[in-house]
């Protein structure tokens, strides 16, 4: 890990009107990289297509190529950050090699490790037990690597091998295959004696089982070598996959000098394609510093830049820029990269997931990166107009895999009652949220969920449309139907916004569909009533404290029934009720957090509270709707400290994408949103300053007085110089034009939310929720 001394960061963060500050010294760009945590610790633009990076093996998944063990097999151009499920890509790699290589895909081409490997901002170095270095660098859509051989007196070599991918041993049948590929080498025309290939690798499945996909490559060398071009004679069985592998294509080069650097351009629509972009961003004798230079300016204008504090605190800085460091690797711009159809849209891929991201992550890209948030929701509606569906996921230019709903809904209702515009055409918008919402998808027979699509869609809504609820006919049926009732409520409110009268009432009353799972004789730790499992004859027996395995075929995903029973957040009024109103509703929500209550799967100090997951996310904001803000800060403060560190093993689980680095971000602005609602709960900021660029000159400045790591809570809140009395504010308070929130921090709780409660839009009725989201949409040209 690269930590920043003493005389950097006094260097670094004199001043807050310095222009040039360089802010990505701040970023470790291997945090969460080991625990977990499955981070991409290789080199990346913002949201970069190229994601150079190494690909070690040791008999597990190597989820983002990294592991912190095992031996390397190649340093390959594209990876994902944060995933699970299974590896994805790996592919277009190249491996030093030195020795007699005379057959390469029989022999052992890996290396060990020889020293901790060194990851920062734009720049990534392995030393190999050969005793050969390797440093990287990367653009959007190129990369360099360069080699330093030892003086060994054996050959030189670099393997590219056109079969290589990241394998899977989960056994799950999720394992990327290698279809078939070629490789051809040319001399540099005006250079004899100097060598570049080009050619292709065709490949599918991974997390999201997608269909097959071709990458195309162009790679370059800036040292003379000899090469041999090496086909395996016929395809054979796979042992890892029990599948047959296609005949394999790579080329050896060999140097005779220890000093190579190699040039590396990918493209998904041709080689030729694949040559221009690294003509392009990396032409013939650009230096590895320069790359890495530039990679860093580009970081600090378009994202670092967007959050700025003159606070000097080194860890809380490490945690501020590594957070927005790796919320922006996915989902990863394409656009002039998509290979199905022709088009002037924007395309942008690898999207994981927005079960994951939706209640985090895209808010915040909104907030700092609004014209990439635009694009990502015309891409969304681009893939509808193509593909038939906007997916929950998509990656390789496949869909899938839906874990729950279609969130989809969730994030475009964001940006509308956001007032997002621009260049989204919203009826399209809305037609592939209708569709999502009214079409059963045809089932793409995943081993992990037979009972329906995993591919897109809601393939619960059978009984969804027929029943009002979903029964065990189909997997994950509870937590299911709450993520389709907030998709409803998501499909109401842009309804109500574009004057669809009748289709707001259809799924404004459907979104109320969760509380036909709700039990009242489902009963734990004192406490009555919980989302739970039921069929035509009636509930079924269900422990709130246990969700079996939680996955694929189980009743609730990847979280229990107590933390689903939280998650109806359009509808928190009827909740609260059905709770027993605002005293129990406190007592559950303080025995969720409370130690030594639980030691079930996925305890975080046995409590029901889980930090790793996505539905427990909102869980400790959920006290600023009774005005109980105080409690809110002590719980989410007490998480935020507890399981998020600067350190490799710094994250409480998988990153998923930047999710849990987004939720901790949230958490330092002090502020939490409440997605598809115009509403940001308040908490307590961590800096006493944080200025965030909003765009186009618009800014929200921060101020925290009184405040230390002992002294969080807060006194009193002034919103744009006006004293504050609510625990929540609204997008068009501080965002829509900026604004200012001026805080005073204690170390004890105080009473001063004594203002009106936030709004619960799915627990009014019909006439005052749509009167309501029409009132919202229209608050973005009447606000301030």
């Amino acid at each position: 890990m690269t930590f920043v001394s003493l005389s950097i960061l006094a260097a670094v963060v004199a001043t807050a009107s310095a222009v040039e500050m360089d802010l990505s010294n701040f970023a470790l760009t291997d945090t969460g990289s080991i625990g977990g945590g499955n981070t991409f610790p290789g080199v990346s633009r913002p949201l970069g297509m190229v994601k150079l990076g190494p690909d070690l093996y040791s008999g597990s998944d190597a989820y983002s190529g990294y592991l912190p063990n095992g031996n390397f097999t190649g340093f390959s151009m594209l990876h994902e950050s944060g995933t699970g499920g299974a590896p994805k890509y790996g592919v277009v790699s190249q491996m030093p090699v030195v020795g007699d290589i005379t057959s390469p895909f029989t022999q052992n081409t890996n290396d060990t490790r020889a020293a901790p490997d060194h990851s920062e901002v734009g720049y990534y170095r392995a030393k190999l037990g050969s005793g050969t270095t390797v440093e990287l660098a990367a653009t959007k859509k190129a990369g360099m690597l360069q080699y330093t051989f030892p003086k060994s007196g054996k050959p030189l070599n670099i393997w590219v091998d056109v079969s290589h991918v990241l394998s899977s041993y989960r056994g799950q049948g999720l394992g990327q295959h290698y279809l078939g590929g070629n490789i051809t080498v040319l001399d540099e025309a005006d250079r004899p004696g100097f060598l570049y290939y080009t050619g292709s690798g065709k490949y599918d499945n991974g997390w999201n089982r997608a269909a097959p996909w071709t990458v195309y490559f162009c790679g370059h060398f800036d040292a003379p070598a000899t090469h041999k071009v090496f086909r395996s004679p016929e395809a054979r069985e796979s042992k890892r996959e029990d599948t047959i592998q296609a005949p394999r294509a790579g080329a050896l080069f060999t140097f005779n000098q220890t000093s190579v650097v190699s040039r590396v351009g990918v493209s998904f629509i041709s080689s030729q394609q694949a040559c221009d972009n690294v003509a392009r961003e990396i032409p013939r004798g650009t230096k590895i510093r320069h790359v890495q230079a530039d990679t860093r300016k580009v970081w600090n204008k378009e994202v670092f830049s967007r959050i700025t504090t003159t606070e000097t605190n080194t860890t809380k800085l490490n945690q501020l820029y590594s957070a927005l460091y790796f919320m922006h690797l996915l989902p990863q711009n394409k656009t002039g990269e998509n290979p199905l159809w022709k088009s002037d849209e924007p395309y942008y891929d690898d999207i994981f997931t927005f079960w994951d991201i939706y209640r985090c992550t895209t808010s915040l890209l909104h907030v700092l990166q609004p014209a990439y948030y635009e694009e990502l929701l015309r891409s969304m509606i681009d893939v509808w107009r193509h593909v038939g569906w906007v997916s929950d996921a998509r990656s390789s230019f496949s869909n899938g895999a839906v874990q729950g709903g279609s969130n989809s809904d969730n994030v475009f209702a964001d940006a509308y009652v956001k007032g997002v515009r621009g260049k989204v055409n919203w009826d399209d918008a809305f037609a592939s949220m209708v569709n999502n919402a009214e079409t059963v998808p045809p089932n793409n027979n995943d081993s992990r969920d037979p009972t329906g699509s995993t591919r897109e869609g809601r393939s619960a809504l059978p009984d969804w449309l027929r029943l009002g609820y979903i029964t065990p006919t189909f997997s994950r049926s509870v937590s299911r139907a709450v993520e389709y009732s907030v998709n409803d409520f998501s499909l109401a409110s842009v309804a109500a916004g574009l004057g669809k009268d009748a289709e707001f009432e259809r799924y404004f009353n459907r979104s109320h569909n969760w509380r036909n799972h709700w039990n009242k004789n489902m009963t734990a730790l004192g406490f009555a009533g919980f989302v739970g499992p039921r069929n035509a004859s009636g509930f079924i027996s269900q422990d709130p404290l246990s969700c079996g395995g939680c996955y694929w075929r189980d009743h609730y995903y990847q979280a229990l029934p107590w933390e689903y029973s939280f998650n109806a957040h359009h509808d928190l009024t009827k909740l609260i009720e059905l709770c027993d109103g605002d005293a129990t509703f406190v007592k559950r929500l303080e025995k969720t957090f409370e130690p030594g209550i639980f030691s079930g799967n996925g305890a975080f100090g046995h409590t029901l509270f889980n930090p790793g997951n996505e539905p427990s996310f909102t869980t400790p904001y959920l006290y600023n709707f009774v005005n109980r803000q105080d409690l809110a800060v002590e719980r989410s403060r007490f998480i935020a400290k507890s399981y998020y560190h600067p350190t490799r093993d710094g994250l409480p689980g998988n990153s998923d994408a930047g999710a849990m680095e987004s939720w901790l971000l949230w958490n330092m602005i002090g502020l939490y949103p409440m997605t598809g609602q115009t509403t940001f709960f308040i908490g307590s900021p961590w800096f006493s300053d944080l200025t965030i660029d909003l765009g186009g000159g618009k800014t929200l400045k921060i101020t925290t007085e009184g405040g230390s790591e002992d002294a969080y809570q807060v006194q009193s809140l002034k919103l744009n110089g006006k004293q504050w009395s609510k625990s929540w504010l609204s997008w068009y308070d501080i965002f829509a034009h900026g604004g200012t929130l001026e805080f005073v921090l204690g170390p004890k709780a105080t009473s001063w939310t004594t203002g009106e409660r936030p709004p619960s839009p799915g627990s009014m009725n019909a006439k005052e929720a749509k009167a309501f989201l029409k009132k919202q949409v229209n608050e973005q040209s009447t606000s301030r």
